[in-house]
């Protein structure tokens, strides 16, 4: 009896973390034998002799007491992982982090209720709102159904980070700040931060303990449309969250010794729930084309956004909507998921509000000013003046390809994903004549605290495949046979980095090793093959499925000479975003995404003819 009412319970959104497995180490045999076969393609006869030589050593020696030291940490700590990884690819970063690690993007509903239009984009973020503020409650009351690989539970740890979240910047290395609660844990704060024409309001997303209606949202919207509307612009602090981190943790320092109200006004942005941004721009976009869009969130208003937030909605005037997002607090997947609730309430109530339009008396939204002398006006000139400079050199397209879909790609029994990542690597092949470096993201929330790990999809199969599509002497059924041997590599590096037995996390955990004992760093790492196959963070192709929704999004290029490739699959269509660096002759997004195109076609033609 007990069992049968358990199981008729609703589960709770975080009811299996105590139960999740720790992050597995994997074998140092298996990880090197891994790390060797993914730089074979990078490299020359002899360079990887030399590789080879170098990882027997490493292998043998400094390599192995790396090794146990990891062991020895993973006994202590469930997840051996999280606290070096937060540290390392996020909080120790010193480039600005608002253009080169958030990510950002469009928002689907112009695909459906709310295609571009002028004088309606208050009503419509006052929804959206409501309905983002909705799934705040299921998280906070513990309704929101953990999410599962089949019967397999995942972590849902991040979930936590996305409202009431945010960055602090230090002078070496940042913080994350987060004020969220669940209801069982005690108060978490309901206010939220609007930003408009360079100014900061505030206002409680409650009122006797029930959330705002969105006539009630509209009401306090155009509160602060009418009053910036009205009034010079404001001083635009918040462009100094785009700024290196070093210069603004030493700009948030000098603002706070002003005034001890600027700390104040910094806390109440940090704790907020989310920030919403009204920009002013008209990002006209197409469900064919969401270029414009998705380029003004990852690069718009640096005044109207604070960068280090772990979600800034983005509101632009003719109606369509934008995200960007701090990037060290959670992965894509848990603003996917939520963007996806949201866009689905839209659809299923066409985009209106059916409730009250009463309207209760609360307090309207406060401005927050901040106390201001020259030094800080000069430091925000810097950052907008930076800002300008480094998003004006990036390049972005995002179009659907309407062709075919994960529909057409499963008729012939192969994976949606690695279809596209096949196309890709052929696509970059044909541009620049040598096989590409790439990152793929694998989920491990299979595991306690489980974030990312590295696929590398850049295999010698996928080469050699792209070779014999590139060889007009190359017969029909050889570039089949290549393709599936391609696909097979692919999926098998897949499915073991999902259980964790990748190796780019491991090899990351034996050099911090090596560093936090002062040793000098192996030759592993210093071997020109390391960096060439990608490794330290020199992916030419960073590159991410975000999922089988209507949910995308983008990121920069991990370097300067390489590409964002980034895509969702739907039943009917593939919508791809590609960026990379205006400033890098070799690289163009434009290009890379029509060479994608003809290799999926080809990849088609060679799954169906062969059916035949």
């Amino acid at each position: 009896m007990a069992n049968h009412l358990s199981e008729s319970l609703p589960e709770q959104t975080f009811q299996y973390q105590n139960s999740l497995p720790p992050l597995p180490v994997p074998s140092l045999e298996s990880s090197l034998s891994k790390y060797l076969d993914s730089v074979y393609p990078f490299a020359s006869e002899k360079e990887f002799k030399a590789t080879v030589d170098i990882v027997r050593k490493f292998q043998e020696g400094v390599g192995k007491e790396l090794h146990q030291k990891l062991l020895q940490r993973s006994k202590i700590k469930k997840n051996w992982l999280e606290e070096w990884w937060l540290d390392t690819a996020y909080l120790e970063v010193r480039i600005p982090s608002q253009l080169n690690v958030n990510f950002g993007g469009p928002a689907p509903y112009l695909e459906h209720c709310w295609p571009p239009a002028e004088g309606i984009y208050l009503q419509r973020a006052s929804i959206s709102t409501w309905h983002t503020l909705q799934y705040w409650n299921l998280i906070r009351t513990e309704r929101l159904a953990p999410q599962k690989a089949g019967k397999t539970a995942l972590d849902m740890d991040q979930f936590r980070m996305l409202y009431c979240t945010c960055k602090v910047p230090g002078v070496k290395k940042d913080t994350i700040r987060n004020y969220f609660k669940t209801e069982r844990e005690g108060p978490c704060p309901s206010h939220l931060v609007v930003m408009c024409r360079g100014r900061i309001f505030t206002f409680d997303a409650l009122c006797d303990g029930q959330i705002l209606t969105p006539p009630e949202l509209l009401r306090q919207l155009t509160y602060v449309k009418e009053r910036c509307e009205g009034e010079p612009e404001g001083d635009g602090v918040a462009a100094l969250t785009s700024e290196e981190r070093t210069r603004w943790a030493k700009a948030r320092e000098h603002l706070i010794s002003i005034d001890p109200h600027n700390k104040t006004i910094l806390e109440t942005i940090q704790s907020s729930l989310f920030v919403i941004s009204l920009d002013e721009t008209k990002p006209y976009s197409t469900p064919e084309n969401y270029t414009n869009m998705t380029l003004e969130a990852l690069t718009g208003n640096p005044a109207v956004r604070w960068g280090d937030k772990s979600y800034n909605s983005i509101v632009f005037s003719d109606g369509t909507f934008g995200s960007t997002c701090d990037h060290a607090p959670y992965d894509a997947m848990v603003l996917v998921s939520m963007c996806w609730y949201v866009d689905q309430q839209i659809k299923a109530t066409e985009g209106k509000w059916k409730g009250s339009d009463a309207v209760r008396p609360t307090p309207l939204p406060e401005e927050m000013v901040f106390t201001l002398d020259e030094k800080v006006r000069s430091d925000i000139s810097h950052a907008k003046q930076q800002y300008l400079e480094s998003t004006r050199d990036l390049q972005v397209v995002c179009y659907a390809f309407t062709a075919f879909g994960k529909t057409v790609i499963k008729q012939k029994k192969l994976h949606p994903d690695t279809f596209i990542q096949l196309a890709m690597q052929l696509a970059f092949y044909r541009l620049h004549k040598k096989p590409g470096s790439c990152y793929e993201t694998a989920m491990t929330r299979q595991f306690y605290h489980g974030r990312t790990e590295t696929m590398r999809p850049c295999t010698q199969e996928a080469m050699n495949w792209c070779k014999a599509m590139m060889d007009p002497t190359c017969d029909f059924n050889a570039k089949r046979k290549s393709m599936l041997l391609a696909f097979n590599k692919h999926n098998k590096l897949m499915a073991e980095a999902q259980e964790g037995k990748g190796f780019d996390r491991h090899l990351l955990g034996l050099y911090l090793i090596a560093k936090e004992e002062g040793c000098p760093t192996p030759e592993l790492f210093m071997d020109p093959l390391y960096a060439k196959s990608g490794g330290g963070g020199n992916f030419v192709l960073s590159s991410s499925l975000v999922g089988y929704t209507t949910v995308l999004g983008a990121v920069a290029p991990m370097v300067h000479h390489g590409y964002g490739f980034f895509y969702r699959i739907r039943d009917d269509r593939i919508v791809i975003s590609i960026s990379a660096w205006k400033s890098c002759y070799q690289t163009d997004a434009a290009s890379l995404f029509n060479n994608f195109c003809s290799s999926l076609h080809e990849m088609l033609h060679l799954a169906t003819t062969s059916q035949l």
